[in-house]
């Protein structure tokens, strides 16, 4: 389960003539499998902040806690860990590796965290059946529409079995309905499953969906 605890967060971008703030003495928590919107304009920090959670960056002070533990200083080998082990990953851009079928395109988790040939088949089948792409398993994402590709998308980031789903914008290049059904999909997985899924989102309809919306305005918590 992924009980997320930020205290305190601070993030600072510096070149040689400009520091920029990105995040602002920041506090949140997250409780296990809840569904989060973040919602704010560009440049507020939410994609900074998304980053930190999914231990592609980390904060330049403050603490981040995931499942009880603190990983804002965690080595990057570690980080890399956690990641394989923990989260899972949803993009506004789908991120399928063209010359790989649907099966395989979802099963690329499973085969960099070792696991066994018949352990990742029965993991896959499961992933494909939960998002209702089985029928599509020996096409590639070049054969699939934008709605089917995030299907696969959410299949690859769910068949490890993580406890946090990051989804970054994940019905930016989809069409009304198709969003629609697609966070349906997701808010499915977080309560049936119990998984904790935090989704940065411009649409207010698809954040209403979540469990509650939290908006960043100048790297700060603003007012919902």
């Amino acid at each position: 389960m992924a009980r997320i605890e930020i205290k305190n967060l601070n993030k600072v971008f510096r070149t040689e003539l400009v520091e920029t703030m990105a995040l602002t003495n920041l506090s949140l928590t997250i409780e296990d499998g809840e569904f989060v919107a973040i919602m704010g304009p560009s440049g507020c920090g939410k994609s900074t902040l998304l980053n930190i959670m999914g231990l592609l960056d980390e904060p330049t002070s403050g603490e981040y806690l995931l499942c009880g533990v603190d990983v804002s200083k965690k080595t990057e080998s570690d980080r890399t860990d956690i990641r394989k082990g923990v989260l899972g990953f949803v993009f506004q851009s789908f991120n399928l590796i063209e010359d790989l079928n649907v099966e395989e395109n979802i099963e690329l988790p499973l085969f960099y965290m070792g696991l066994p040939k018949a352990e990742r088949r029965k993991r896959v089948e499961a992933a494909m059946d939960r998002v209702s792409i089985s029928h599509r398993a020996q096409h590639f994402p070049s054969q699939l529409s934008g709605g089917q590709q995030q299907r696969v998308a959410i299949a690859r980031a769910v068949v490890s079995k993580p406890s946090l789903i990051l989804a970054d914008e994940p019905t930016g290049n989809l069409d009304s309905k198709t969003s629609l059904d697609v966070i349906a999909l997701l808010k499915s997985s977080s309560k049936r499953f119990e998984q904790t899924i935090v989704m940065i989102t411009h649409n207010e309809e698809i954040a209403l969906m979540a469990d509650r919306m939290i908006r960043i305005e100048d790297g700060r918590i603003g007012e919902v």
